[in-house]
């Protein structure tokens, strides 16, 4: 399961991965209103995205790191917003995994600097979907759990390898 994090938009996307196929699963928009409380706002996060973990039972959930932009205000927002997705996630016993922007669009389209459109049609084109999915933070989520389905068997061999962890322990 792949989140976009934002107090005001969450994206979430869940993809099945079989061999090399990907597979749709779900992707939507957890959406909260301005003028509400951000105590408020958390919490129906939290509560949806637990709800989303309880229908979907993902193996693991992918979320974006945090973007610090020209607004600090906005980042503190969004780092809220992450803590009660990962929250929500470590109740459950389910793993998480970070991935920055640049990550995620490398994952999907091959560079970092992918635009937003490339990373909706890549997302659209690597599920078999016949249009780019919509809103932009429900393809955000795609696009990040696409990211950690094509990283995760790298990652797993190497936290089983003996010559990797011997390098990691210097």
């Amino acid at each position: 399961m792949g989140i976009d994090p934002g107090t005001a938009d969450t994206g979430y996307g869940v993809v099945e991965s079989a061999g090399s196929r990907l597979r749709e699963l779900a992707h939507g928009v957890i959406q909260t209103r301005s003028g509400v409380p951000l105590e408020r706002r958390l919490a129906d996060i939290h509560a949806t995205v637990a709800e989303l973990l309880e229908r979907h039972g993902p193996e693991a959930m992918a979320i974006e790191e945090l973007y610090f932009g020209a607004n600090a205000r906005t980042a503190f927002a969004v780092g809220q917003a992450r803590g009660v997705v990962l929250l929500a996630a470590g109740q459950r016993g389910i793993p998480s995994s970070s991935y920055t922007p640049q990550q995620v669009k490398g994952a999907v389209c091959g560079q970092g600097a992918a635009s937003k459109e490339q990373v909706s049609r890549m997302v659209a084109r690597l599920l078999g979907l016949s249009s780019p999915p919509t809103p932009d933070h429900a393809a955000d989520a795609l696009a990040v759990a696409i990211c950690h389905l094509n990283r995760a068997p790298l990652a797993q061999a190497m936290a089983r390898s003996p010559r990797t962890q011997a390098v990691a322990r210097g």
